[in-house]
């Protein structure tokens, strides 16, 4: 099977397509014949090696599986899967080897896409919705009387969690990067645009409402704009740094925090609040409910197909991209 690899750590470049042998399912696996894969920073900073430190891959490593995010059809059950069966449409996320023709799944990660959502639409919008979800529901309990600030408000994340964020009636402020994007957020109904490059978005949120600051910053950029983000935050508030898109933040400083106004400080990860069963259902029945009565919709930028992931990868990078980018698998 056709499947993209990691042989070395580096640029967009560096992806390769090989030909490797086609998976079977274990006893509590799915194998699942790919139609879509979703590219998302993770994908960027796990082809970088980017939390290995520097450390290039050792002979027996390489080559890397890269994707943790797929859709498409279920071509073989295992032996103790009772809840899927063969030609089911399927969604899963936090499971590597997405980039390829077929993948085994664990089966309590897959999830089957109801009635009414495409495969497409389901493929594009999993995974960072499960993301927005528990930012905007868990991280930051977003509430009537609850103001945020979302950066890069227009990208895949960004656009999805600038939706939770009103669905559970936040006050919502974002900064983007060009006015394109700058009318695609008004279009969501957010309470305030920054043009980052045009105005510093520290002094535009301090202006904001009553200059005490907002109660809940969400930071995708990373290294770039964490120092503002904190203080950006009213006191006793909340900083949520979740992306690296413009270099890892290595360290925050106690005191820091202090000074700003005792400002509360996380780095959530995917997995977990994705740990069970119970928790993906959870967070996969509010978001298809949501996209089926019109509440939540997701945005595609462009999809690619499979031999150029690198391409796909220059455009994520690019940050010129409006929401989410797929890799598409015939």
């Amino acid at each position: 099977m056709r499947m993209v690899v990691i042989p070395r750590f580096g640029g967009p470049e560096v992806l390769t397509t090989i030909e490797g042998d086609r998976p079977t399912a274990g006893p509590d696996e799915v194998l699942v014949k790919l139609r879509y894969a979703g590219l998302t920073y993770g994908d960027v900073y796990q082809r970088e090696g980017t939390y290995r430190g520097g450390a290039p891959l050792k002979e027996s490593e390489a080559p890397l599986r890269i994707g943790g995010e797929g859709a498409g059809t279920v071509a073989e059950v295992g032996a103790n899967v009772t809840h899927l069966k063969e030609g089911d449409e399927v969604v899963y996320c936090e499971h590597l080897g997405s980039y390829a023709e077929y993948a085994a799944v664990p089966a309590w990660r897959i999830v089957r896409i109801p009635a009414g959502i495409s495969l497409q639409d389901a493929a594009a919008v999993f995974s960072l919705a499960g993301t927005a979800h528990y930012l905007a529901h868990d991280t930051g309990k977003l509430r009537p009387g609850v103001s945020c600030l979302i950066h890069a408000a227009a990208g895949g994340l960004g656009h999805l969690l600038i939706q939770f964020a009103k669905m559970l009636g936040a006050s919502v402020l974002t900064t983007v990067g060009s006015e394109e994007k700058a009318r695609f957020v008004r279009g969501l109904g957010v309470d305030r645009v920054i043009l980052y490059r045009e105005t510093d978005f520290l002094a535009a949120v301090r202006e904001w409402g009553d200059g005490k600051g907002v109660d809940v910053v969400y930071d995708s950029v990373g290294q770039a704009t964490i120092r503002k983000s904190i203080q950006s935050v009213r006191p006793r508030g909340l900083c949520v740094l979740c992306g690296n898109s413009s270099g890892l933040v290595d360290t925050i400083s106690p005191m820091d925090l202090a000074a700003a106004g005792s400002i509360f400080f996380t780095r959530p990860r995917f997995a977990h609040h994705m740990r069970t069963r119970d928790e993906i259902m959870k967070r996969a029945d509010d978001i298809f409910s949501a996209m089926r009565d019109g509440r939540l919709r997701v945005t595609l930028c462009r999809i690619f197909p499979l031999e150029q992931a690198g391409e796909a990868h220059r455009l994520l990078q690019s940050r010129n991209s409006i929401g989410k980018t797929l890799l598409s698998i015939s």
